[in-house]
């Protein structure tokens, strides 16, 4: 069974207070009309800090799309491999074992993938498998955490490594005074994580089932503006209502799974604000303790995208392992208005070392065999 491993995280060294961040916003926009509203939001996210790729002085710049989106390549290559040794000594794996890389990142662009390069510098082989995915935004992390468990089911012997980077604070837009955009620019951080899903082996949420959602006609709540200038976040305000249809969609695949949603070991959630997770806490009837995880992951890091998911996940490990055969579920919600779920139990099952690495198969793959042309015998009878 598909195991997700513990998770590798790392935040940028440069920090902006919930107090600062308050600052500026009184500063910069002194005249505008809702500034209390927004004032107010902000404050209500509850996130105290957050990390930035770039002093704030220098994300408050806009140079253009072009230098943005090549500080975006040059701080990736820069942080991601890192992470990824981390994730990958915690699988007990090397680059080698790798079958398939999951790239998803929403806040910058390039063209081949990241994979590409990581493929290239850190020794995975030339046949991985490249997954990049970039327009699910926060479902993201959920989204790659399913497409990993959808490949060692179908090839059990794989390996799949999960990588999120996101770098919120690139897509900020000094020309965006909507409140929605007001409180992005206090909500959201810059975070770089990945993770293993091992086919065999491992010890953390061994993943059974997994399950997508969209909520109908909601495609325009959570969106990108692509301009001259890179991109510009819309977020409608009422994004934060959303747990009412999704709520369901989660007892629904637990349901079907034997589960109750509402009683389960575990919880992690995308902490994409404090109003989504204390919604869900009432719509599944679970205490607020029961998202703690993500709570932290919100409260010292602000909303990291697809990186929360795999955040909350590190929390779980770092708590102290669940009983074995706890149970759990792990969603993601992002643009569509889309969820991405999982259902997963806790496992100890130590990892299965392969012997021969050198030798080690190509998932997927079969044997070339060589075909021969039948040999004929021909038997003679001996002489009398």
């Amino acid at each position: 069974m598909a195991t997700l491993c513990k998770p590798a995280v790392a935040v940028p060294e440069h920090v902006i207070t919930m107090e600062e961040t308050l600052a500026l916003a009184r500063t910069r926009h002194a005249d505008h009309p809702q500034l209390p509203l927004a004032l107010r939001l902000i404050g209500n996210t509850g996130v105290t800090r957050r990390h930035l790729v770039q002093p704030i002085e220098e994300t408050l710049r806009h140079p253009g799309f072009e230098q943005r989106n090549a500080l975006y390549e040059r701080e990736a290559k820069r942080r991601v491999p890192d992470v990824i040794k981390h994730a990958l000594n915690n699988a007990e794996l090397r680059p080698a074992d790798i079958d398939m890389i999951v790239y998803v990142s929403c806040t910058g662009f390039m063209m081949p993938s990241l994979t590409a390069w990581l493929i290239n510098t850190m020794g995975f082989p030339s046949h991985t498998r490249q997954v990049p995915i970039a327009q699910l935004g926060c479902a993201a992390g959920g989204a790659a955490v399913n497409r990993a468990h959808d490949f060692c089911t179908a090839y059990p012997d794989a390996n799949v490594l999960i990588v999120a980077c996101e770098f919120c604070s690139l897509c900020y837009q000094p020309t965006d005074l909507g409140v929605g955009s007001l409180l992005s620019n206090g909500l959201f951080g810059d975070a770089v994580a990945a993770a293993v899903v091992r086919g065999h082996g491992g010890i953390g949420i061994a993943l059974e089932r997994n399950h997508s959602h969209l909520v109908p006609d909601t495609e325009d709540w959570i969106a990108y503006s692509v301009r001259a200038t890179g991109f510009h976040f819309l977020l409608d305000k009422r994004v934060p209502g959303t747990m009412e249809p999704l709520a369901p969609a989660l007892r629904e695949m637990s349901a079907a799974h034997g589960w109750d949603a509402g009683d389960l070991d575990f919880y992690i959630i995308h902490a994409g604000g404090p109003r989504i997770l204390d919604d869900l806490c009432r719509y599944l009837e679970v205490p607020p303790e029961a998202f703690r995880f993500s709570r932290a992951t919100l409260t010292e890091y602000g909303n990291i995208a697809s990186a929360v998911v795999l955040d909350a996940v590190r929390r779980l490990f770092e708590e102290g392992a669940p009983p074995d055969g706890a149970r759990g579920i792990l969603a993601g919600f992002g643009p569509g208005i889309t969820a991405e779920m999982a259902l997963g139990s806790w496992s100890t099952a130590r990892p299965v070392h392969d012997p021969v690495l050198s030798t080690r198969r190509v998932v997927g793959y079969a044997p070339r065999v060589t075909r021969r042309p039948p040999v004929t015998v021909t038997v003679t009878a001996p002489l009398p």
